[in-house]
């Protein structure tokens, strides 16, 4: 079974830029694989807001279930279909969910069936000998 991976990333805006001047550059001289889907946020504070619990189970529902719309995906989650519609739209502005249109209801997917999240712990550069211990 092949796992399709989605990493989170938590890096400072210069980070991003620099990780994405890269890419282009390897795209450029045909080097990229595509292989790897990156989501790039700035701080914690939105890693947090994005991954809360209710858009986890929205996330992890849509993966597991396969509901055919928004509006089995709220009743199989339990909740209100217009937060349900928000949250989902939300997510997929930042392309962890993709409503389908299917006629007259959209159908969310979900692609990945894995996440990695990756947190630098120390700024590139900090001599950890300059930290006082807690």
């Amino acid at each position: 079974m092949t796992t399709n991976t989605l990493h989170i990333t938590v890096e400072p805006t210069t980070e991003f830029f620099e990780s994405a001047l890269e890419d282009i550059r390897q795209l450029e001289a045909d080097e990229a694989d595509g292989s790897e889907y990156v989501l790039s946020l700035p701080d914690e504070e939105t890693l947090e807001r994005v991954l809360r619990a209710k858009n986890i189970e929205l996330i992890r529902m849509t993966a597991t279930e396969e509901p055919e719309s928004v509006r089995e995906l709220a009743r199989l989650v339990d909740r209100d279909i217009k937060n349900v519609s928000t949250a989902l739209t939300r997510l997929e502005e930042i392309g962890l969910v993709e409503l389908e249109d299917g006629g007259r209801a959209k159908r969310p997917t979900v692609w990945y069936d894995h996440v990695e999240i990756d947190i630098r712990l120390t700024l590139d550069g900090a001599d950890d000998t300059d930290v006082a211990p807690a």
